[in-house]
């Protein structure tokens, strides 16, 4: 399968903005409201960037329902010949995933990962600094905290994940880039309703 990261970020950029505004956001008002944290992710074909699967966090109904593992729960709840194959789909998480959805994306094949906001942006934007914590103080072997050095290999024979700014800073079109800015902006401003307290 080609890079569509690197081949079509701004397709890709658009179809998660666009996914997380319509589809996302409104999910996860009803999701919060219920207790469970603002985190989603949503599956999609590659082919057309159009969404098979989105799913919520539900840690109130289990700790490992988190909106990714949640998601994956639910693409894997469709009969084989009902789901497309999880190499031609892009895995969206609303936030950078933490070690639990890592692992749950790399044991379960999805190879192409993207996310709006980093875990930097969830602990700042939301006060939540789990992902951080439970990277560096379970899987950090072998010295002391180092903030230069990635908390994860982004590039792994297992997948490849960037945010959304990262895929901003590969699209060559200025004018699509400049557009693409202002949409981003707008679209993470609709998550500002679920910060913390």
């Amino acid at each position: 399968m080609a890079d569509i990261l690197s081949e079509r970020p701004a397709e890709i950029i658009s179809a998660v903005l666009k996914v997380a505004e319509e589809q996302i956001v409104p999910l996860m008002r009803q999701s919060v409201s219920e207790g469970n944290l603002p985190f989603a992710a949503a599956i999609l074909h590659q082919s057309d960037l159009t969404p098979f699967t989105i799913s919520v966090n539900k840690v109130k109904e289990s700790p490992l329902l988190h909106g990714e593992t949640n998601c994956i729960r639910e693409f894997f709840a469709n009969p084989a010949g009902e789901r497309p194959s999880v190499s031609s789909c892009l895995f969206f998480a609303t936030h950078e995933p933490c070690s639990l959805c890592l692992s749950g994306i790399s044991w379960t094949g999805f190879s192409t990962v993207c996310f709006l906001f980093t875990y930097e942006d969830t602990r700042d934007l939301l006060g939540i600094g789990g992902d951080i914590d439970i990277i560096e103080e379970v899987f950090r072997v072998g010295g002391a905290k180092d903030a230069a050095r990635p908390l994860y290999n982004k590039t792994n024979r297992f997948f490849t994940a960037r945010s959304v700014a990262e895929l901003w800073d590969g699209v060559a079109d200025e004018p699509e880039k400049e557009r693409l800015k202002g949409e981003i902006q707008r679209v993470r401003a609709l998550f500002d309703e679920f910060k913390q307290a």
